[in-house]
């Protein structure tokens, strides 16, 4: 199938066939999908600096690498790849449901598994800080507690990716074409 990414260096080739290797970067960048992907990260990475200082008061410049807080950045990324996806290739396609199921399990582990082992670590800190100063491992480096999300902060995700996907989308389809 053929694709509106000759501005890029992008090739014609007959259905089917396989997309030749080493594109590089102008192959990367010709993709809506990981763009809108790319793009929903990066807003929901960003956004967790202001939420936090938001609810905290401390403006904290390591929440744009950290993981854990508001909104999820690995929800609104595959949620925003899902929706660039299903509004280019038919919320029938294999590959928006490949997506999609995709999605749903990064988000059950972020509310699952990873929020238990943050609360884990919760409770591990706590029980070292009262250790006697003596103990073997009283001077162990705490565990990262930020490590999963609630099911607001999965939510909020879920929606920065639905958002940026259909908007980046939609201004790619303007700009560029299907």
């Amino acid at each position: 199938a053929e694709r509106d990414g000759a501005r890029f260096g992008a090739t014609s080739r007959p259905a089917g066939a396989m997309a030749p290797l080493g594109g590089g970067v102008p192959a990367l960048i010709s993709s809506p999908a990981l763009m809108s992907a790319l793009l929903a990260f990066s807003f929901a990475q960003s956004a967790k600096v202001f939420t936090h200082w938001y609810s905290t008061g401390k403006l904290d410049w390591g929440r744009l690498v950290g993981s854990g807080g508001m909104p999820s950045s690995h929800t609104a990324l595959v949620v925003g790849l899902t929706t660039a996806v299903g509004l280019k290739d038919s919320v029938d396609s294999s590959l928006f449901a490949l997506c999609l199921v995709f999605s749903l399990v990064v988000m059950y582990d972020a509310t699952g598994v990873r929020l238990q082992a943050g609360r884990q670590a919760e409770v591990l800190n706590q029980m070292i800080l009262e250790l006697p100063q003596q103990h073997p491992v009283s001077d162990t480096r705490p565990l990262r507690d930020s490590l999963g999300h609630t099911p607001v902060e999965v939510g909020a995700g879920a929606m920065v990716g639905v958002v940026i996907g259909w908007l980046h989308y939609s201004m790619w389809i303007t700009q560029w074409g299907p």
